[in-house]
C-alpha cells in the first residue's frame, strides 16, 4: 500500500526548474561575445590574460573546497565568471603571474572567505582587482594597443614576465579615453567607446556587446534590469548636468557613459545577486549610487576611473540598503498603530 506524505516547508513551494547552476552558465554565454571581442581586438595577449585568471579561480576553488573537506563548487560556473570578470577589467598586456594571483585573491579572500557562493558580500572580481591595483600600480595602468597587425602571432614581452620580476612593456599605447580627457582634455569619440575602436582594460573595449550580453540576461529573466538602468541613469544624468553648467570643463554625459568600465560595471557586476539588495526600491537606489559615485570620482577623485570603487562600496552598504527599504507585512501597520 502506498502512502502519501505532505511535505511543509517555508517558501517557494512553486519552482520554474531554474538552478544557480543555470543562471550562471548564462552569465557566461552571455560574457563569451565580449570576450571573443576582446581577444580579436587585443589578440593572444587578451587571450592569455583572460585565461590565467579563469584558470586560477577554478583553481582555486576547487583546491579550497578539498581543503575544506566538500564537495567541490566548480561546477556552478561562478569561479568560472569571478576569472573571466577580473581578466577583462585587466590590461591585455598584464603579467600572467600576476593575472595568476589576482584569480586567487578573487576566490579566496572575495568569496570563500565569506563562506562560498551567497555569501560573498562584495564581488570577488572587483576585490581581486582593487588588491591587484594596489600592489602592482604599473603594470596594471599600462596600457596595449589594440587591432595591431600582429596581434595574432605574437606576444607582448610583458605577459611572460617571471614571478616577482619587473615587467618590460614593449608596445605602450597611449592614455585610455578617461585618462586623456581628465588629465590632458582630449574627448573621444562616442562611436569610437562605443564600437571599441580604443585602448583600454580586455573587456572596457565592446560596449555595444555589453549592452547584447545584458538584454539577454534580462530577456530570459536572470538578471534584474533595474540595476543597470539605474546605474547608467543616474550616471548620465549627473554628468549631462556637468555638461550643460560648463561643456568646456566637463564631458558629455555619452563619453562617460561609454567609456571606461562603466558599461561592464553595471551589466556584470552590479548586478551580482549575491552582493546586490533584493527589494525593487532598493536596487533602484543601489544602482543610483553606484552610477553617482562613479561620475563623482572620475570628475572631483585622484583616478580617471571610478567604477571599481564605486560598487565596492556600495557592496558594503547594500545590506543596509534592504533593511531599510523592506516590505511591510500585511497587517503589521495597523497593529502598531493600535498597541
Amino acid at each position: 500500500m502506498l502512502k502519501k506524505t505532505l511535505d511543509i516547508s517555508t517558501s517557494p513551494h512553486i519552482f520554474k526548474g531554474r538552478s544557480t547552476n543555470q543562471i550562471m552558465k548564462n552569465v557566461v554565454w552571455a560574457l563569451l561575445p565580449v570576450v571573443f571581442f576582446s581577444v580579436y581586438s587585443f589578440g593572444i595577449n587578451a587571450l592569455l590574460v583572460i585565461a590565467t585568471a579563469t584558470f586560477a579561480s577554478v583553481l582555486t576553488e576547487h583546491v579550497l573546497c578539498k581543503i575544506s573537506k566538500k564537495e567541490t563548487t566548480v561546477g556552478d560556473y561562478s569561479a568560472v565568471i569571478t576569472g573571466i570578470l577580473l581578466g577583462l577589467t585587466l590590461p591585455p598586456s598584464f603579467p600572467l603571474w600576476m593575472a595568476f594571483i589576482g584569480g586567487v585573491i578573487g576566490i579566496a579572500l572575495g568569496k570563500y572567505i565569506f563562506g562560498g557562493l551567497g555569501y560573498n558580500v562584495f564581488n570577488p572580481a572587483l576585490v581581486a582587482r582593487a588588491v591587484l591595483q594596489a600592489a602592482f600600480p604599473v603594470a596594471i595602468t599600462t596600457w596595449h594597443p589594440a587591432f595591431l597587425p600582429d596581434r595574432f602571432s605574437s606576444v607582448a614581452s610583458s605577459i611572460l614576465t617571471l614571478p616577482f620580476m619587473e615587467p618590460k612593456f614593449d608596445a605602450i599605447s597611449g592614455a585610455t579615453p578617461l585618462a586623456a580627457f581628465k588629465f590632458d582634455g582630449i574627448t573621444t569619440s562616442t562611436a569610437e567607446l562605443a564600437f571599441g575602436q580604443i585602448s583600454g582594460s580586455a573587456g572596457e573595449t565592446s560596449a555595444v556587446i555589453i549592452i547584447l550580453g545584458g538584454l539577454y540576461l534580462i530577456a530570459r529573466n536572470m538578471m534584474n534590469w533595474r540595476i543597470p538602468v539605474a546605474v547608467l541613469t543616474s550616471a548620465f544624468v549627473l554628468s549631462g548636468i556637468l555638461y550643460l553648467i560648463n561643456s568646456e570643463v566637463y564631458p558629455s554625459p555619452w563619453f562617460m557613459l561609454f567609456s571606461g568600465g562603466l558599461m561592464l560595471g553595471a551589466v556584470f557586476m552590479a548586478t551580482d545577486m549575491v552582493s546586490s539588495p533584493i527589494t525593487p526600491i532598493g536596487l533602484w537606489i543601489y544602482g543610483g549610487i553606484i552610477g553617482i559615485l562613479t561620475i563623482v570620482i572620475r570628475v572631483w577623485g585622484g583616478l580617471s576611473e571610478g567604477v571599481m570603487y564605486s560598487i565596492l562600496l556600495t557592496n558594503a552598504i547594500s545590506p543596509h540598503i534592504d533593511s531599510v527599504i523592506k516590505n511591510r507585512v500585511y497587517g503589521t501597520q495597523q497593529k502598531m498603530k493600535a498597541a
